[in-house]
């Protein structure tokens, strides 16, 4: 046999490694820059909007270009696209730890959230590629476990970096540290990352119409998410309006182009598959109330106890702990247990959830200890969540559309991501403005907010479970 069967190349999970400590680095730095974000506006004399575009700006432009890139991968090469996220998301943040200037750390922080977006789908896509039935799961469970760690450890890392190096060079540190993890991941991919590309015709053909009008669709839902709270006025929400009318016209237009014999950007076929459109569905939702759990609690912490970041990041970790651990038998047993085992999980958040807000507002003082435990439960049942549904969501996807569609469901995450922090951000510092300062009160009713979406989290993936039974033994 000329080339290794897929799903049977020896080097398959020396390549995951590789995948998977590339996706730490770039999914980390969505939230490790939230802790440094006093010292930037100290060292640089930064304004609070460059403040928010330093974190937003990197959404943004991450999000945007998930689909796009993964078709690249699919078309061109996934190793290829790939190294060239790794490489771009290196130099830029080399960029970041120089900026001598609050408006070259936004820019840096714009092509940094690129290289992250070109990079990321190209891990579904391998993962697709490199695995097949149970081991599928298992890599799956351990991406999966990256994603739960990834989010919750960037307080805690990026606070040990500024009590260690302190707040002058700390926030530069906390950039400069991806350079030599961006270095080796390229090595190592060159040496262990398959470099097959897709067939002529996906090469001939990659669809610049549909990329312009599904970008400009997600910029102009995003874009009012993430500027929520700077920009004033009710004028930027009808964006979502024109996002809306876009999607539309990007959905016509797809079935247009491959009417008359192109290949489009996303085949909409995907979204006959059952396990893919309620995957994306559910990972929306989700991701709508997930991360807003971390955005909530530091900012109660810091804000209302005056934790510093590192005391603050050290409290959230049983929610890490309990994400990778649970992530990774996740993976394991998902193919044994299918959907069910999701909505156990999203049943297990809540509850681990609702005891968090329990603790918050009933006992008074130092809540730390009390939400551990809590905290803990709610990570065991997002571990449950994510990569599961992950693989679920991917299990009928074809191999050759695999980057593709995983850019459709993280671009429908990061959608969700922006949208829960904007509503869950306005609930918090309204109860804050109006409650006088009382941030264990605006905790609560923002977790309150949180719990609601991951019920509806809940529901749609109970509802699947439901119609999957209807549909006979066989469906998933």
């Amino acid at each position: 046999m000329s080339a290794p069967e897929e799903g049977r190349d020896p080097n398959r999970w020396r390549a995951l490694g590789v995948c998977l400590v590339a996706g730490f680095m770039a999914l980390m730095d969505v939230s490790i820059v939230n802790v440094a974000l006093p010292s930037i506006r100290e060292g640089l004399h930064a304004s609070t909007s460059d403040l928010q575009w330093i974190v937003s700006g990197y959404a943004l432009t991450f999000g945007l270009v998930l689909v796009p890139s993964g078709r690249l991968g699919d078309a061109r090469g996934r190793r290829l696209m790939f190294v060239a996220g790794v490489t771009l998301f290196t130099l830029s943040s080399v960029a970041a730890g120089l900026s001598p200037s609050p408006t070259a750390l936004v820019v840096a922080r714009l092509v940094q959230g690129i290289g992250g977006g070109l990079l990321s789908p190209q891990i579904n896509g391998l993962i697709q590629q490199l695995f097949r039935g149970a081991e599928r799961g298992k890599a799956f469970g351990l991406f999966g476990a990256t994603v739960g760690v990834s989010t919750a450890i960037g307080p805690l890392l990026g606070g040990a970096i500024i009590k260690l190096l302190g707040t002058d060079t700390g926030w530069r540190f906390i950039f400069f540290v991806n350079l030599p993890v961006g270095i080796v991941c390229v090595l190592l991919a060159f040496r262990y990352l398959d470099a097959r590309r897709g067939a002529d015709r996906r090469r001939e053909d990659l669809d610049p119409v549909g990329v312009v009008l599904l970008g400009a669709a997600v910029f102009s839902l995003l874009l009012p998410l993430v500027e929520e709270r700077q920009w004033a006025g009710a004028a930027k929400w009808w964006l979502l309006l024109v996002g809306a009318v876009l999607l539309a016209g990007f959905a016509l237009w797809e079935r247009r182009h491959a009417g008359r014999g192109g290949t489009p950007l996303v085949d909409l076929n995907l979204f006959r598959l059952e396990s893919y459109s309620s995957g994306v569905t559910i990972g929306l939702l989700y991701f709508s109330g997930f991360t807003s759990i971390f955005f909530i609690l530091t900012l109660y912490l810091q804000l209302g106890l005056g934790y510093t970041a590192l005391l603050a990041g050290l409290t959230l970790t049983p929610f890490a702990v309990g994400s990778a651990g649970a992530a990774a038998v996740g993976g394991r047993i998902v193919t044994r247990y299918g959907r069910p085992l999701v909505a156990l999980g999203l049943l297990v958040v809540l509850i681990g959830l609702a005891l968090t807000d329990t603790v918050v507002s009933v006992r008074g003082g130092d809540p730390s200890w009390w939400i551990a435990l809590p905290l803990l439960l709610a990570g065991i049942g997002s571990g449950l969540v994510i990569s599961p549904n992950v693989t679920l969501t991917v299990s009928e996807v074809p191999v050759a559309q695999a980057g593709t569609a995983g850019g459709v469901l993280q671009t429908a995450q990061r959608i969700g991501t922006a949208a829960g922090i904007a509503l869950i951000g306005s609930v918090f510092f309204g109860e804050v403005s109006s409650s006088h300062g009382d941030f264990a009160r605006a905790a609560s009713l923002g977790l309150r907010v949180t719990l609601v979406l991951v019920a509806i989290a809940l529901a749609a993936a109970v509802v699947d479970v439901v119609a999957s039974r209807r549909r006979g033994p066989d469906a998933d």
